[in-house]
């Protein structure tokens, strides 16, 4: 049997996850979320993730640290985090992002 359920998510009633992540539109395989006016700050603890991550900056930069490398993040810059990958950020000017999970992020606490 094949999937056609269809989903629409207005942002201005997402939920949000214990970052200040919106969560979007979600699907068996991928998932996304809005990171929205997230203030300059320090550099974020490093981590890793049982899921791949794509992004696309909108607004703001960053700068993320992966696997020993350092990315400026710039508007209309998008990126690629692969699974287990240990990375880190910054941000730099007030940041809205989105990115794209897969497998979703939000299921089974990925993302604690």
């Amino acid at each position: 049997m094949k999937d056609t359920s269809v989903t629409k998510v207005t942002s201005a009633f997402s939920p949000q996850g214990p970052s200040g992540q919106k969560y979007l539109a979600s699907g068996i395989h991928v998932s996304m979320r809005l990171w929205e006016n997230e203030a300059p700050g320090k550099v974020k603890a490093e981590t890793s993730r049982p899921y791949e991550t794509v992004g696309y900056v909108i607004k703001g930069r960053a700068e993320l640290r992966i696997e020993g490398q350092m990315l400026m993040l710039n508007p209309g810059d998008s990126w690629t985090v692969p699974k287990d990958a240990t990375h880190s950020y910054k941000v730099l000017e007030a940041f809205i992002a989105v990115e794209a999970t897969s497998p979703p992020a939000q299921v089974h606490d990925r993302e604690d």
